[in-house]
């Protein structure tokens, strides 16, 4: 046997999956653990992170940091007695776009399953790491998918360009919303405004019982 044939064939490099993040975690794409999740790096990555693939109006990007406010504000403008952890759901309904970006519609029906697989991933270790379920119940899912749609409503016509029309076919009938809603929340904020409203509205939800250095339970 010549000493090419005896050669062990070659290992095959090990692919990263992991992303470190600004606090120091590195967080495993494949199996992410709800004790590498950290408030401010979700902060900070959704502030980053432009809906409508930044074909928005204004000088800033419109966050999707940005939009989960809106979702939520929209939600409890519609039913004031929500649940706080409800709330914090709809928060999170998007959390896990700070590791993966915000790919829009098209795009993930061009790619298929494995986004949603990710993504179902991380959005399980993040429920946890905040204490909700890592599954939701379908009623809170639906709330929370109503309030998407009214939000991205109004994304859609005040920033994104979109007819009326166009966005009823779409995202449904206009939602119900006070002056002082568009007025808030629909002109794009700079980077550190989004991160710290979104943090501070978090940390509003999870309250007194956890701590701000681990979000675990005191």
């Amino acid at each position: 046997m010549s000493k090419a044939a005896a050669k062990s064939p070659p290992r095959a490099k090990a692919i990263r999956a992991w992303q470190r993040m600004l606090s120091g975690r590195r967080l495993d794409l494949l199996d992410p653990s709800p004790l590498d999740v950290e408030l401010e790096d979700i902060a900070h990555g959704l502030a980053r992170v432009a809906r409508w693939n930044g074909q928005t109006k204004g000088a800033h990007i419109f966050s999707v940091a940005q939009h989960v406010l809106l979702v939520e504000a929209l939600a409890r403008a519609k039913s004031p007695s929500l649940d706080d952890r409800l709330r914090l759901a709809i928060l999170l309904h998007d959390a896990a776009e700070y590791v993966i970006g915000d790919m829009i519609s098209p795009f993930k029906a061009v790619i298929g399953d494995s986004y949603k697989i990710v993504e179902s991933r991380l959005l399980t270790a993040i429920h946890v790491h905040f204490g909700l379920p890592a599954h939701l119940p379908e009623t809170w899912v639906k709330i929370i998918k109503s309030a998407d749609r009214n939000a991205a409503y109004l994304e859609a016509t005040r920033l994104a360009g979109f007819e009326d029309t166009e966005a009823r076919k779409f995202f449904g009938q206009p939602p119900k919303f006070s002056a002082a809603i568009e007025r808030d929340y629909l002109t794009p904020w700079p980077a550190s405004t989004a991160a710290k409203r979104f943090a501070e509205r978090v940390e509003k939800l999870l309250g007194p019982g956890f701590s701000a250095a681990s979000r675990q339970p005191k």
